[in-house]
């Protein structure tokens, strides 16, 4: 690696890395390990610690042809911290990878600022990172960036299948787009349909690689205040495999849930990508989250405060079914607005 570049970043990311940090954090990036002061745990009673890792995938490709690079770092942090909040853990703090054929660090700084982007949206602190430089295995122009993030959830709340009962109420909140999954067919389709990312499509309103790396909404502060304020019991990150089959994933196998596709209405991208890509629409719906970027199953009584609690925080939810008896499936039925 070129150690003058590899310093140049170290300096670059400094401050968007500083905007981080919570009181835990000891001390700054530059070290082997970052560190967090474990002694926040001690006022739990009995603290369940969660982690999760996870990547941009070949979004990060729109990204390089366009040059924009911002925004896949938002996207890290959502794919990873909105896994956490799932079981209802809060995200504590986050280490990010970054590997380039050859470091730019420019490049790697703007990545970064965008991760920190992130970490401040879901108020969890990034602590360390690594950034590589793998030539020969990568081309100079090519890139691609991971993350894994630690949570802590008080042991009895704890959120999942065990507390999804019949009668419950499920609550979509929209997603800004297609987030980060799909992109392999995304990819697809812009390239089989001949469109360009610099041209604006009148379906969109806007070029259509602009559109495409609309970042990921991180819903981790969300979740929390919702699972606060609400008798909340499940949530379900839509992300690969599309709305359905994530929230068979917190279905008990003695429930079911119905989603209406009439109370909502995809944004216009997916329609784009199924017409110019010839997609059907079971194929759609087992890729993109279809407008969907997450769920919770809250308590029949509580449904209409999680909805006001949302709409408060400015996110658009709506309920679009509810748990009944089942056999731990979810499907979709009805047409879409």
């Amino acid at each position: 690696m070129d150690i003058a570049a590899g310093e140049r970043t170290v300096d670059l990311i400094r401050s968007a890395v500083a905007r981080t940090a919570r009181p835990e954090v000891v001390g700054g990036i530059g070290g082997f390990a970052g560190l967090f002061d474990a002694s926040k745990l001690t006022g739990y009673r009995r603290p369940l610690l969660a982690t999760a890792t996870d990547g941009v995938g070949t979004k990060v490709m729109i990204a390089r042809r366009l040059g924009v690079y911002h925004t896949v770092g938002i996207d890290l942090v959502g794919m990873v911290v909105d896994d956490l909040v799932v079981c209802g853990a809060e995200p504590l703090f986050l280490t990010d990878y970054v590997v380039c054929g050859r470091v730019t660090p420019e490049r790697v700084a703007a990545i970064v600022a965008g991760v920190a982007d992130g970490c401040v949206m879901a108020g969890c602190a990034l602590i360390g990172g690594e950034t590589a430089e793998h030539p020969g295995h990568f081309g100079p122009d090519d890139f691609d960036l991971a993350g894994a993030a630690t949570g802590v959830v008080e042991a009895d709340r704890l959120l999942g299948p065990d507390r999804v009962r019949a009668g419950d109420a499920v609550i979509a909140m929209a997603s800004s787009g297609l987030h980060s999954n799909g992109f392999s067919l995304v990819r697809h389709v812009v390239d089989q349909a001949g469109l360009s990312l610099e041209a604006s499509l009148p379906e969109l309103g806007r070029p259509l690689g602009e559109e495409l790396l609309t970042p990921t909404r991180v819903y981790a502060r969300d979740c929390l205040a919702l699972a606060g304020g609400c008798d909340v019991h499940a949530f379900a990150h839509v992300t690969g495999g599309g709305l359905a089959a994530n929230l068979a994933r917190v279905l008990p196998r003695d429930a079911g849930v119905v989603l209406d596709r009439a109370t909502w209405s995809p944004p216009a991208v997916f329609g784009v990508l199924a017409e110019r890509g010839g997609i059907t629409g079971p194929e759609m719906e087992g890729v993109f989250n279809m407008g969907v970027g997450m769920v919770a199953v809250v308590a029949a009584s509580d449904a209409d405060r999680a909805l006001g609690l949302l709409a408060a925080r400015r996110v658009p939810a709506w309920q679009a079914g509810e748990v009944a008896a089942g056999e731990g499936t979810a499907r979709l039925v009805g047409r879409h607005r």
